[in-house]
C-alpha cells in the first residue's frame, strides 16, 4: 500500500484552443506520468469558464489516463461544484453533518477538529475503495481539492482497475468473470467508530439510505468500453452465490492483487491541488496524515450509471 510512483511528466499532448466567446483561451497540455496511470493537466484555469474543446480534450483525458491533475486551482467551492456538475448530475454524501456550509454537494475531507469537534471526514480512503460503489448508481468520478495540507504525509494513492483486470490470473479471470458482488457502506462502519471520532452513529434513515447493492464483479466502462475490476477492500463484503470460505478467499486474493505496486500511482499534494479521478476504473486510497497536522480537501462526486 506503500508504493511510491514516479509521477513526472512523460511527454505531452498540446493543445492550442481558439478564443470563444464561451471560455478562455488557453495552451492546454496533456502530460501523462511515468506511472500506471494518471496525467497533469496544464493550461487552464478553472476560476475562468473552459471553452467546449478544452472541455472535451479534458474529458477525452480523463478516460485515457483515469486520473487528471490539474495544479495551482484557486478556484471557489461554487466553481468547483460548477465545474463537477459539466460531467454530471452530483452526488450527496450519507454523512451529511461534514457538507459545506452552503454547498451540500462539497463533503469535506480533513482531519481538523474546532471546539473538539470533527469538521470533515478524517479517514476517508482508510481502504482501498471505489466512491459510492454501494450505491445502485455508483460515482462516475470524483475531484478533490486541496484546502490545507500538512508538511509530510497526506498522499494519495490510486490503483489502475482496467490494468487489473488485463493483468488478473488466467484461472482467476475466467472464475470471476460472470459473478456478482455485494457492496454496502456499513461493512467497514463500525470497525473505523471503534478506532476514531470521525464516524458518527447513523440514524436509521440513513441506514435505509445505503442498503447494499448487487454489481458485477467485472464491469465494462461506459464510454471507453474497457473491463475493470470492480470490487474494494472497503465496501465489498461477499461474492453472490459462492460459498461463504470461498468468497472469502477470492476476494482476498482481488483485493491483493488490484492493489499490486505496478498499478498504483502515488499522488504528492502541492497546494491548491485538484485531483479528479475515474471511479469506473480506479480504486484510491488514503496514505494517512500524522495527527498533529492539519488537512483539509473539498470532495464532489458524480453521479454514474449501473455497472454492467
Amino acid at each position: 500500500m506503500n508504493a511510491q510512483v514516479d509521477s513526472r511528466p512523460r511527454g505531452q499532448e498540446t493543445r492550442t484552443a481558439p478564443a470563444t466567446s464561451a471560455g478562455q483561451a488557453a495552451q492546454l497540455d496533456i502530460r501523462p506520468f511515468d506511472s500506471a496511470l494518471g496525467a497533469e493537466v496544464m493550461g487552464l484555469d478553472l476560476s475562468r469558464p473552459v471553452a467546449p474543446d478544452d472541455f472535451k480534450r479534458i474529458h477525452q483525458a480523463h478516460l485515457d489516463h483515469h486520473v487528471l491533475v490539474f495544479r495551482d486551482q484557486r478556484i471557489t467551492p461554487q466553481q468547483h461544484v460548477d465545474f463537477s456538475r459539466r460531467f454530471g448530475p452530483l452526488q450527496i454524501h450519507v454523512l451529511k453533518n461534514f457538507q459545506l456550509q452552503h454547498h451540500p454537494e462539497i463533503l469535506i475531507v480533513s482531519n481538523i477538529k474546532e471546539n473538539g469537534e470533527p469538521i470533515g471526514l478524517g479517514d476517508a480512503g482508510y481502504f482501498w475503495h471505489s466512491d459510492l460503489s454501494y450505491k445502485d448508481k455508483p460515482s462516475l468520478g470524483s475531484l478533490l481539492h486541496a484546502q490545507e495540507l500538512p508538511n509530510e504525509g497526506g498522499d494519495t494513492l490510486f490503483a489502475n482497475q482496467h490494468t487489473a483486470w488485463d493483468t488478473l490470473p488466467e484461472a482467476l479471470k475466467t472464475l470471476v468473470a460472470d459473478l456478482r458482488a455485494e457492496h454496502s457502506y456499513l461493512a467497514k462502519y463500525e470497525e473505523l467508530r471503534a478506532r476514531s471520532p470521525w464516524r458518527p452513529k447513523l440514524t436509521q434513515a440513513q441506514i435505509d439510505e445505503v442498503k447494499p447493492v448487487v454489481h458485477p464483479v467485472v464491469r465494462t466502462h461506459p464510454e471507453n468500453g474497457r473491463k475493470a475490476l470492480f470490487v474494494s477492500e472497503h465496501f465489498t463484503t461477499r461474492i453472490v452465490g459462492l460459498p461463504e470460505d470461498e468468497s472469502r478467499a477470492v476476494l482476498a486474493e482481488l483485493f491483493a492483487h488490484t492493489s499490486a505496486p505496478s498499478l498504483v500511482y502515488r499522488h504528492a499534494w502541492r497546494p491548491h491541488d485538484l485531483v479528479f479521478w475515474d471511479n469506473r476504473s480506479v480504486t484510491h486510497l488514503a496514505a494517512g496524515t500524522p495527527d498533529h497536522l492539519r488537512r483539509k480537501l473539498y470532495r464532489t462526486t458524480i453521479e454514474g450509471d449501473t455497472p454492467f
